[in-house]
């Protein structure tokens, strides 16, 4: 008789777009710290916009190169911009994260962080090590270029 196989169990699906559920969890919270303004143009849709950020931040794209269906580059950019400096992605991180905690989905055993490595410099610590060039030094050194003058024209 023939093993039988067991089936993999699928990973969960990357996230590209923010699901409808995610989404209802969001957008209160986005209007309360960008309400939309009475007057003037209307504001870009916000949910294509994070769309654009996810994308962007998960494929590594540079912004202006971003597919037409999440908008204007500038726009989604400007938007990533702001949230970034108001600390809105570290608040609404904290606020799933809590959710996600009261559910019992966090599995802090499975954690990751993104890095790159890379040569070191100055060929690591095999190498000898580089003296720091003394204060007096590095102004003679930053003063003794060589200057020469323009020729006059009289």
């Amino acid at each position: 008789m023939g093993r039988r196989r067991r089936k993999k169990a699928k990973p969960p699906d990357t996230i590209w777009e923010v699901p409808d559920a995610l989404w209802e969890r969001i957008e209160p919270r986005i209007n309360e710290a960008y309400p939309p303004k009475s007057t003037g143009r209307p504001r870009s849709d916000l949910r294509q916009a994070l769309n654009g950020i996810i994308f962007r931040l998960r494929s590594g794209c540079q912004w202006n190169k971003l597919p037409q269906c999440f908008g204007d580059d500038s726009t989604v950019h400007r938007w990533f911009q702001r949230c970034s400096q108001d600390g809105f992605f570290e608040k609404l991180w904290a606020v799933l994260l809590t959710e996600c905690e009261e559910l019992g989905g966090v599995d802090w055993e499975w954690q990751a962080a993104d890095g790159a490595m890379g040569k070191a410099r100055f060929g690591g610590a095999t190498s000898a090590p580089i003296r720091p060039i003394e204060p007096s030094r590095a102004r003679r050194r930053a003063s003794s270029s060589r200057r020469t003058e323009a020729p006059s024209g009289r």
